[in-house]
């Protein structure tokens, strides 16, 4: 990689919510065609290192950039560039897929036939070309997932952000998910992933980054990783490099021990 051009430089990143250091020091490197899963428990400083490349947030000290955009100064114009697709999104449901979709091509400043052309295409190609006209708010969640995925591409962006895309998807959902990511990564896409299917980043990722009390504990391909580990699966490494595979044994033990108590 090191005569590659990255299309998303961190440097020394550090956020601090009230008095909480959330990201310590953080330094990465992403490139195009790349897939990187991007792991680590509840409250590591995954979601808020999104937040920041996306341009949510801007109160963090240190240097980003994405496609050579400062998040900073340039958020909008990094936002028409990338894809975002969040676990939980509020999503209009009083409209149709149609309607919510022809709304946010348009946020994109995309042509009313492309979007309905585009949208068409996608939602049939997931499965949900019969209720194109419904109304959402009767939709399971893996439905409105499949919404958002789209919501998150149609603008064909160079870098896709996920988070926990799989969500609510049936099993047949989650396969073609991961064809479609595998072909946008053919395609030169920069896709960051992040999720705790631990086995689906396992065989999706290029490259794993695993992050813990807001640093960065593992970076490299998982062959890479098992190498400097003592566990062949990366649930195994992650609990170790984590630090809760001790804790998650012992709180186990407790639950059962309470199941079987009189």
């Amino acid at each position: 990689m090191e005569n590659l051009t990255p299309v998303i430089t961190i440097k020394n990143l550090i956020k601090v919510y009230d008095a909480t250091l959330v990201l310590n020091d953080i330094n990465l490197e992403f490139y195009a065609g790349q897939i990187t899963g991007y792991i680590g428990p509840n409250g590591a400083g995954k979601s808020t290192t999104l937040k920041i490349l996306i341009g949510m947030l801007e109160d963090f000290k240190g240097e980003v950039s994405v496609l050579g955009f400062d998040v900073r100064k340039d958020a909008m114009e990094i936002k028409k560039r990338i894809g975002y697709v969040p676990e939980n999104a509020m999503l209009y449901e009083v409209l149709t897929p149609m309607e919510y979709l022809l709304f946010v091509g348009r946020l994109y400043q995309m042509e009313d036939y492309i979007i309905e052309k585009r949208a068409t295409e996608l939602l049939s190609i997931l499965g949900l070309k019969e209720v194109l006209d419904k109304r959402m708010n009767t939709f399971s969640k893996g439905m409105k997932q499949k919404v958002l995925l789209i919501a998150g591409m149609i603008h064909n962006p160079e870098i896709i952000f996920l988070d926990e895309p799989l969500s609510g998807l049936d099993a047949n959902a989650v396969i073609l998910v991961k064809e479609i990511l595998a072909k946008l990564k053919e395609a030169g896409k920069t896709i960051i992933y992040s999720s705790h299917i631990m086995e689906v980043v396992e065989k999706l990722s290029d490259r794993i980054v695993i992050i813990n009390k807001g640093q960065v504990v593992a970076d490299g391909t998982f062959t890479a990783l098992k190498e400097n580990a003592s566990s062949l699966s990366l649930e195994g490494i992650f609990s170790t490099l984590t630090g809760n595979s001790e804790e998650d044994q012992s709180l186990s033990n407790e639950f059962v021990s309470v199941l079987a108590s009189r």
